[in-house]
């Protein structure tokens, strides 16, 4: 089972293409067996989870205890609509430098722009548009302080190019 943590950041580049941050790369081909990216709209966060294809098997196990805790609850439960909610992510393939295509309506569903900060999350990751990620509130402060760090980082390497760029 893939295990993310650590943080990261990426550019639209061209093509509309972002970059999967090596440190989420490597745990999603481990745990895709391949180079493919699982991704959906958060429950309840304006950002997108991603995640590898082994993550199924944990999903699958959560659609059977949340059915259970609501037998036990003596609650309605609809195994049909919970399973689409939880399997309608969408798989993306990424190249060997993890670039990968965002389809446009999750960017929608997430809020995502041009910048993405990528957090950690143990079973998966987020993807956060940052002014979406600054707006949230107390106990955010860490991954807020990291999203800036590394939104500055990207800005000056991207000015850095384009300058050399420039000169040739």
């Amino acid at each position: 089972m893939g295990k993310y943590s650590g943080q990261g950041f990426s550019l639209r580049g061209e093509k509309d293409r972002y970059v999967l941050p090596p440190i989420f790369r490597k745990a999603v081909k481990e745990s895709s067996e391949g180079r493919v990216l699982c991704l959906a709209k958060h429950e309840r966060w304006n950002c997108l989870v991603g995640f590898g294809l082994s993550r199924r098997l944990e999903l699958e196990a959560q659609l059977d205890r949340e059915e259970r805790i609501a037998i036990e609850r003596d609650k309605d439960f609809d195994r049909d609509l919970r399973a689409m909610q939880l399997f309608g992510f969408a798989e993306i393939p990424f190249d060997d430098s993890g670039r990968f295509v965002m389809p446009e309506h999750l960017a929608e569903l997430g809020k995502l722009g041009d910048d993405v900060y990528f957090q950690g999350a143990g079973g998966f990751f987020t993807m956060w548009n940052p002014d979406q990620l600054y707006a949230k509130g107390e106990g955010w402060e860490g991954a807020q302080a990291a999203c800036r760090a590394l939104a500055a980082e990207a800005a000056a390497k991207a000015a850095a190019k384009a300058k050399g760029g420039a000169r040739k």
